[in-house]
């Protein structure tokens, strides 16, 4: 039987994954070995990056709604629970929104909370 060498596959391999490393600094993006280590973490980080943008823009939108409590005489937790028990289901990021383009709303909704505790 004759021997299949693995070359095609190899080099196959090797584009691929310097096509993935285009751009980088130096020998990172000319030499395998170096690609190599770099694609995969830059993998990495990018997996790990995935998860904090969802922290990041919690964060962000907890930061504005407390921004605009202040305004209205209170503060981020208070205001929360009072939406809760007023039965005002609105997530954070749409809260955020309506701080930012719609004082006068976010006024009201605060008012409101403040009524329910």
């Amino acid at each position: 039987m004759a021997r299949i060498k693995g070359g095609t596959m190899s080099h196959k391999r090797r584009k691929k994954v310097l096509k993935l490393a285009k751009g980088y600094f130096g020998g990172k993006s000319k030499l395998f070995r170096t690609a190599k280590e770099a694609v995969m973490k830059s993998g990495q980080y990018a997996y790990i990056g995935r998860k904090q943008k969802k922290r990041d823009f919690r964060r962000l939108w907890i930061t504005r709604i407390s921004a605009g409590c202040k305004q209205c005489g209170m503060n981020y937790s208070t205001f929360m629970n009072g939406l809760k028990k007023a039965n005002i289901t609105l997530n954070r990021k749409m809260l955020s929104e309506i701080a930012i383009h719609d004082p006068k709303a976010f006024a009201e909704l605060a008012e409101q909370a403040k009524a329910a505790l």
